[in-house]
């Protein structure tokens, strides 16, 4: 019996964007969700970084573009290729709703959108223990991304993908239009 629903697929395939849409269509049918999800910034048609952007209309920096050589790089960073990540920012935002949603006392489950549990948001230890125990708790349906396995694994993403209670839907060009709702279907059981 699946517990939680998760998409993973190769970057910019429109992980973020199907999630949007589950959960437009979520919310309107008057299911109780939060969350968050990650958007690209761009300036002058490049990307600069990613926003935490949360369901209740929150917004603050993950990360953003940052020479290597720059003078501040002397303390403690958390980079990814040429990106330093926000740890502060990510986990003021974040933190908090998922403390939250841990401890809704509803009859009902609730859906709580991680969007995505990548190598960014994994320099976070709070966001990682956040994580387990949203996916332990009974009253949760966590709805969220994790990247394609590459190079190194990521240890809470393994952990997800191989979990018997996680249905995992692959998304690609081909098949992102038509997925839709599967997921939506996926995401209902899984609130029985």
């Amino acid at each position: 019996m699946s517990k939680h629903v998760f998409l993973t697929g190769p970057p910019g395939v429109g992980k973020t964007t199907l999630i949007q849409k589950v959960t437009q269509a979520l919310k309107s049918s008057g299911v109780p969700i939060d969350g968050f999800y990650t958007q690209e910034v761009r300036e002058g048609g490049r990307r600069t970084g990613f926003d935490v952007v949360t369901l209740s209309g929150n917004r603050g920096p993950l990360s953003r573009v940052s020479p290597s050589s720059d003078s501040s790089a002397s303390r403690r960073e958390y980079r990814v290729g040429q990106y330093v990540v926000d740890l502060v920012s990510f986990e003021q935002l974040v933190l908090p709703m998922l403390r939250n949603v841990n401890h809704g006392g509803d009859t009902e489950k609730r859906i709580c959108v991680i969007d995505e549990i990548g190598k960014m948001e994994l320099f976070s230890q709070a966001f990682i223990q956040a994580v387990r125990q949203t996916l332990a708790g009974s009253g949760t349906v966590v709805l969220g991304t994790i990247p394609i396995p590459k190079g190194k694994p990521l240890d809470l993403v393994e952990e997800i993908r191989s979990r018997k209670d996680v249905k995992v839907f692959n998304v690609s060009k081909e098949n992102r239009n038509s997925i839709l709702q599967d997921i939506l279907a996926a995401v209902e059981s899984c609130r029985k």
